[in-house]
């Protein structure tokens, strides 16, 4: 295709998956070693995400020439690293084939945006924000303890994004590599430059794993991921059917779940840089940007392998700085988010507050408990704050 022969597009389009991998690739990394996967297995893992997003994204912007992109689910990963302790394999696969068969689900029947009615976003927010607020901690946690690394890295963050917000996150990757490699940190034995191979993982299914894991997998995909995924689209322009978008990720997950596609969305920040100017001042020729970036998820998959390997020679304290400083704004986003409702602020506050405190219920996460008691508080409080009406039969007295 002639088009894809234009440096701005194609610069758009890797941009965008540097942004993605560098910000969030490390929690895929910690969500499969929470099931206690192999090197084979992460590598899978890695394998199926990028050959998911590579697909749909270059096959839906071809289709309806919008600039579509899809991505896995960040914050889903970041529930699975807590979620999915104690729980094998085989009953993880079985979770994200509920998550995703309800995704797809909602994208054939069109009850996304019906469901979507029924949990308040600032619920939402508040169950994102309890599940992302351990990798804010660890940031700091980090800093203690390799105070030179971790502290470039946020020196890094606090300076740039005022300047180059697009690129904060690369940056303070690229400084944390440096500082790490000037003090002997990198494990250069662990890095190895070969192919990925898929590993078929068979599901099992357990009730209380579905209804812990699987069901809040899908609430926060749609909530945090799918809902600002169709909101850039339509801020810039695009007038993309919805329902659709949604279906075709659902079966995306459907088929690469059992080796490790987890869950796929729309994408939103990354999907945001394919549709910028930068990419093209004609907003008709965007979309491929979005074909660029898929072909780049395609090759990150392929060499999967080499990706898992890549963050296994880092040190844990450069995984736990770039996890959390990536993780920073959508933090800051959703607790926005979650108190902005007056009316709903103490639900939203109990939703947090449970979500944050990692207990378990009858083998069921804590994600769950949270979202549960926050909607009967919500509803209670709407219930009883409202002024009760006397109808009068008769004749004053």
């Amino acid at each position: 295709m002639k088009g894809l022969l234009s440096l701005s597009r194609l610069s758009a389009g890797l941009v965008a998956v540097i942004v993605g991998y560098t910000s969030s690739a490390v929690i895929i990394f910690q969500a499969a070693a929470a099931a206690g996967a192999t090197a084979a297995q992460i590598s899978s893992w890695l394998w199926a995400l990028g050959l998911g997003m590579g697909l749909s994204s270059i096959l839906l912007s071809v289709y309806y020439r919008h600039p579509v992109l899809t991505a896995w689910s960040t914050p889903g990963a970041a529930l699975l690293v807590t979620g999915l302790s104690g729980v094998s394999m085989n009953e993880a696969v079985g979770a994200f084939l509920l998550c995703s068969l309800l995704i797809t689900l909602c994208g054939i029947s069109g009850w996304f945006e019906k469901i979507m009615k029924h949990v308040p976003r600032s619920l939402a927010g508040a169950m994102l924000a309890g599940v992302l607020l351990q990798f804010g901690l660890d940031l700091f946690g980090a800093l203690e303890s390799r105070y030179l690394l971790v502290g470039g890295m946020l020196g890094t963050y606090l300076l740039v994004r005022q300047w180059l917000p697009r690129y904060v996150i690369p940056l303070a990757l690229i400084v944390g590599l440096l500082v790490a490699a000037s003090q002997g940190l990198l494990k250069s034995e662990a890095f190895e430059w070969k192919l990925a191979a898929p590993v078929l993982m068979m599901p099992s299914f357990s009730l209380p794993v579905l209804i812990g894991v699987g069901i809040p997998l899908f609430i926060v995909t749609m909530a945090s991921q799918n809902v600002p995924g169709i909101a850039v689209l339509r801020a810039n322009g695009y007038q993309t059917p919805a329902s659709p978008l949604i279906g075709w990720t659902g079966f995306t997950g459907l088929l690469l779940a059992p080796f490790g596609g987890f869950a796929f969305n729309l994408a939103a920040i990354t999907a945001a840089i394919c549709m910028g100017k930068g990419a093209d001042p004609d907003a008709s020729k965007r979309y491929f940007s979005s074909i660029w970036a898929g072909i780049f998820y395609l090759f990150t998959g392929l060499f999967g392998a080499t990706v898992a390997g890549l963050f296994a020679a880092f040190p844990k304290e450069l995984v736990m700085a770039i996890a959390g400083l990536a993780l920073l704004g959508t933090i800051a986003n959703s607790l926005a988010s979650s108190l902005a409702d007056e009316e709903g602020r103490e639900a939203a506050l109990l939703t947090f507050l449970i979500t944050a405190s990692g207990i378990t219920a009858g083998g069921i996460g804590s994600a769950f408990w949270g979202l549960m008691i926050g909607l009967i508080a919500y509803h209670l409080n709407r219930r009883l704050s409202k002024p009760t009406t006397i109808q009068q039969t008769g004749p004053a007295r």
